[in-house]
């Protein structure tokens, strides 16, 4: 305040706002903007000399008062609460206020005036409070507010990935990873690796109040799912949960998924994938660059003070990772598969158990089938596309595995089994793929062509394939006619005909054309 009052002496003892400004070093703008609030005082600068240095301070550092010889501030302040509530509306913009507001004042600011004088009120400042955090004491959990994705190649389907964030909050150093659902199942593995990756265990876990974690949110006494206790039994952590809605219960892990979008998916924005493992990698490898990148103007990474100053104060990892294994029991389909009902995928046992009833035990990565006193008939990797199948050939029975072959059969495959007869069904089998407009409307026919060297041996197709060869087209029909009738054992020398034309008094002859 002593500036102040020595622009109020000055101004009193009659010197002008300029040589104010000069022997103050205070700019001509703010003098102006002072002398604006001393008049509107009502008091002299006797009085005001008079006033101590709160009311002083209070009249000083006020909200800017309007000046009623600009038109324009007059008239924005008095729609000011206008703007500032359909601001707060979704979708207003302050361009579409701006544009509102120049068609309706006579005169007015620019935008960039415009935008900056509501920003002047519609900003409100909140304090904020620092939180000091000890090494190794703690560990935010959360998931991403984006998701991830990646194609499925069978089906084309793009399928969504929710994404687990942990960071440590005295070293901001975090884990993430894309699940393939937000499920106990997947999402508990996810928080092995998690600890996995920091090489131990903080002292408390605290996540987000997620369903999968808290059964019931209080701010002082939660309950957690009996498979959470089990996890932070495990691992010797604490289990906290943040408050529902209050995000700055967690800010360093709200504060790192804000970063993710940035440093890691931004950098993906590109990019297709085409599996989860695909996805996963790609997020780990930058998840290297984003942990050792130097923090903002700090001279350290986030690795680097992870490992100096806080790893060596975390718990030890236990001896195995805490194993999450579900169980149901299901009855094998006619199909021979039996249905996994929480992903809603089908898997294949061997066709001899049709009908009976199985136990089927799966965890993240894996799918087992048990029948009778535990023993298992099947194993699969687990896949978690709904609606779909994971079969294996040994299960399947011999006349389905031989359909599945002949269905993933080309062109190739069927020139080349007719190579291995010989060379007359090599030409029939080319002319026969030639037939059609669409080439795999006559598979079918090769497939009988084919079919016809088990029932009658590869030479009699052979000899018919000659024979049939001749003509100027072919197909299944012929060749079993051939081969039914026996013509492909005629030699060829007594089954050709001599044309000839019998004489006869009605038949006319070349000089009847003359």
């Amino acid at each position: 305040m002593l500036q102040v009052r020595r622009i109020l002496q000055l101004l009193s003892d009659g010197h002008s706002k300029r040589e104010a400004s000069r022997q103050t070093g205070t700019s001509r703008n703010t003098i102006d903007s002072y002398e604006l609030r001393f008049q509107g005082s009502g008091k002299n600068y006797a009085e005001l000399l008079l006033l101590p240095d709160t009311d002083l301070a209070a009249l000083v550092y006020t909200k800017e008062i309007i000046k009623e010889s600009d038109p324009r501030r007059k008239y924005l302040n008095e729609h000011l609460d206008y703007f500032l509530n359909e601001l707060s509306r979704t979708g207003v913009t302050r361009e579409l206020l701006w544009n509102e507001y120049r068609q309706s004042a006579r005169e007015s600011y620019s935008y960039s005036q415009f935008c900056d004088l509501l920003s002047r009120h519609s900003y409100k400042k909140s304090p904020v409070y620092h939180n000091t955090y000890i090494p190794g004491e703690l560990v935010e959990i959360d998931f991403a507010g984006k998701k991830m994705s990646y194609v499925d190649r069978s089906t084309g389907e793009v399928v969504e990935c929710p994404v687990l964030v942990c960071t440590l909050p005295y070293s901001s150093f975090s884990y993430i990873e894309p699940l393939a659902s937000g499920k106990l199942d997947h999402l508990v593995p996810a928080m092995n690796r998690s600890v996995e990756y920091f090489g131990g265990v903080p002292k408390v876990t605290l996540t987000d109040n997620m369903r999968q974690i808290v059964t019931q949110s209080n701010r002082y006494e939660p309950s957690f799912t009996l498979l959470a206790e089990q996890w932070s039994v495990h691992y010797n952590t604490s289990l906290k949960a943040a408050r529902p809605a209050k995000p700055k219960d967690k800010p360093s892990v709200e504060k790192s998924v804000h970063l993710s979008y940035q440093r890691i998916n931004a950098r993906m924005r590109n990019e297709t994938f085409y599996s989860l493992d695909e996805l996963r990698q790609r997020v780990w490898d930058l998840l290297e660059e984003f942990n050792s990148r130097l923090m903002f103007k700090q001279s350290i990474s986030r690795r680097d003070k992870f490992t100096s100053e806080e790893k060596h104060l975390l718990r030890e990892l236990p001896a195995e990772p805490f194993i999450l294994k579900s169980r149901t029991k299901a009855k094998v389909k006619p199909n021979y598969h039996v249905i996994l009902g929480e992903d809603w995928h089908q898997y294949s046992v061997p066709h001899q158990y049709i009908g009976q009833e199985v136990i089927i035990v799966y965890d993240e990565q894996v799918v087992e089938v048990f029948i009778d006193n535990m023993k298992r008939i099947a194993v699969h990797k687990r896949d978690c596309r709904r609606n779909g199948y994971t079969t294996l050939p040994e299960h399947m029975p011999e006349s389905h595995l031989k359909y599945k072959q002949q269905k993933g059969w080309t062109e190739d495959d069927f020139i080349y089994k007719a190579g291995r007869i010989g060379e007359q069904t090599r030409i029939a089998i080319n002319k026969l793929l030639g037939a059609k407009a669409f080439i795999e409307q006559t598979y079918d026919g090769c497939l009988g062509v084919l079919r016809l060297a088990d029932k009658y041996g590869n030479d009699r197709l052979e000899a018919a394939c000659r024979r049939a060869n001749t003509g100027s087209r072919i197909n299944y029909k012929m060749l079993h006619n051939i081969l039914k009738n026996n013509l492909d054992k005629i030699p060829e020398c007594e089954n050709e005909l001599t044309l000839f034309i019998p004489e006869h008094e009605n038949i006319r002859g070349a000089e009847a054309y003359n």
